[in-house]
């Protein structure tokens, strides 16, 4: 399966990937007003450490322990993507201690989020790809 990968040699540390993300996972069609009206909620964090720019987002993987801890059922594979059904979750955070990636965090509503993989909304790649500048984030298998 594919995934989301950073290229520490280009990426800048603009967190613009950020920023697209917030916006395609918005209900906004024009991103000024959605990054100066809504509260961001971007499903990928770009964390940096020793000068090293690394994605956190979700990994799919293929027995996901976020699944496993979940208490009420909210998280199920749909096309080997792990989705958070919103009406189930309860904001319990079990599945943020369970993740070993740290890429589920909660969002402003008090639900659990993290990357689906917006590959239908972005022309084939998730809008971090599609959105960065340096084409530093990658979507490939590996």
């Amino acid at each position: 399966m594919k995934r989301i990968y950073v290229d520490e040699k280009w990426c800048l540390g603009c967190h613009l990937c950020e920023y697209n993300c917030a916006f395609s996972n918005s209900a906004e069609t024009d991103m000024v007003k959605a990054l100066k009206d809504v509260p961001i909620n971007p499903r990928i964090r770009i964390e940096e450490a020793g000068n090293i720019h690394f994605a956190v987002s979700c990994r799919h993987c293929e027995e996901p322990l976020c699944m496993k801890g979940c208490i009420m059922g909210a998280l199920s594979v749909e096309d080997g993507v792990i989705m958070i059904d919103q009406e189930k979750c309860v904001g319990c955070c079990t599945c943020i201690l369970m993740c070993p990636y740290g890429a589920i965090m909660p969002s402003d509503t008090g639900v659990m989020q993290k990357c689906e993989l917006c590959i239908n909304n972005a022309g084939g790649k998730p809008a971090c790809v599609e959105g960065c500048p340096n084409r530093a984030i990658v979507f490939e298998e590996r």
